[in-house]
């Protein structure tokens, strides 16, 4: 453990080192993934300085104890003192096992957050266009930015599918458990008889590809540009503005018609597709990890079930690991961090158990 703590600090160490380098300043590029670097180890670092510290504490109170002629009065306050650290120490342990555990590589990214009604007709779209509205909000709450790649709404307020980019610090390790199916169940606007009817909406959370880890051919991909249609500016109707992207290889399609020029929209969806590609890939790449990871929160089966909001009730339930909200309105309304942070605890202690 100490011979780990003490490489972590030398690298921390080392990075400090490099930054400071004019070599490194004078390249952006160099000096942001060392800035990176520097981030990520820092934490880890502080507590492992932190947990050092503590130990030679003990060892420094043990020896005086030890020593011939130490005073009684003293001997017991070391005594105290001792059982005070080693309870800190206990603590910042935990916390290191923590901050130890492996990274996934994808944390650090921007997500593509796609939102699709299923079961449920238009209640399901008014759905879709409730959860985009929670998770902008959430994202707001964060500090991140949302902004809307396509969309195909209903013209009342819903979308059949909304694709949006969500952009900010460690972006995908806060959404990254959304994946899954979510279920309503309410009395729907258009239902007189007062009836709770059940719908549901799929939720995606892709992690945003860089250009150059997805490489998409130019033989390997049929554009074809159209008229927009349904609710827009001037543009709609008039030019060929909207794009879809067919990938042949995959067979993936992604269209897109939200902006005002088909240039706009080509590369839109062209993000979309290599967030798609880029997911497909790491899908096939980590089935075995898959496999292991399956009765785990981080699983990603976009086909689960993995919360219902029941609003006659108030509540709402992440079945994945049993926890029950009556926090309806104010979730619905962004504040999700008690939803998603026993996700996240819940993921690293599954971690945690998988290494011991």
């Amino acid at each position: 453990m100490n011979t780990r703590l003490d490489e972590i600090l030398r690298k921390k160490n080392d990075l400090s080192v490099m930054m400071a380098d004019p070599e490194i300043t004078s390249d952006p590029n160099k000096y942001t993934k060392i800035s990176k670097e520097y981030s990520a180890i820092e934490p880890v670092a502080d507590e492992a300085e932190r947990y050092l510290s503590l130990e030679q504490q003990i060892k420094d109170n043990q020896e005086m104890m030890a020593e011939e002629g130490c005073d009684p009065e003293l001997k017991d306050m070391a005594q105290m003192e001792i059982i005070e650290l080693k309870q800190e120490l206990e603590a910042s342990k935990k916390r290191l096992d923590t901050l130890l555990l492996p990274k996934d590589p994808n944390d650090d990214r921007n997500v593509i957050l796609e939102i699709r009604a299923g079961t449920g007709g238009d209640e399901a779209a008014l759905f879709a266009a409730d959860l985009f509205r929670m998770y902008s909000r959430y994202a707001e709450r964060k500090g991140f930015k949302v902004s809307i790649l396509t969309s195909s709404d209903i013209g009342i307020g819903g979308y059949k599918e909304i694709v949006a980019q969500v952009t900010g610090t460690d972006v995908f390790a806060v959404f990254k458990f959304e994946s899954g199916v979510h279920r309503v169940q309410r009395v729907p606007e258009t239902e007189s008889g007062g009836r709770v009817h059940t719908s549901a909406c799929t939720v995606a959370i892709l992690p945003e590809a860089e250009e150059v880890e997805i490489n998409i051919r130019t033989e390997d991909l049929r554009i074809d540009v159209y008229r927009a249609s349904g609710a827009g500016g001037q543009h709609v109707n008039k030019t060929e503005s909207a794009v879809r992207l067919t990938h042949l290889p995959s067979g993936l399609v992604v269209t897109c018609q939200d902006q005002a020029s088909q240039h706009k929209n080509k590369a839109q969806a062209m993000k979309v597709l290599q967030a798609r590609l880029l997911d497909k890939e790491q899908s096939e790449k980590d089935s075995e990890r898959a496999e292991a990871r399956k009765d785990m929160v981080g699983s990603g089966d976009r086909s689960q079930r993995i919360r219902t909001y029941n609003y006659p009730q108030g509540r709402v339930t992440d079945h994945r690991i049993n926890l029950t909200l009556y926090k309806l309105d104010q979730i619905m309304n962004g504040e999700m961090d008690e939803l998603i942070e026993p996700l996240i605890t819940h993921h690293q202690a599954e971690l945690l158990a998988g290494q011991s």
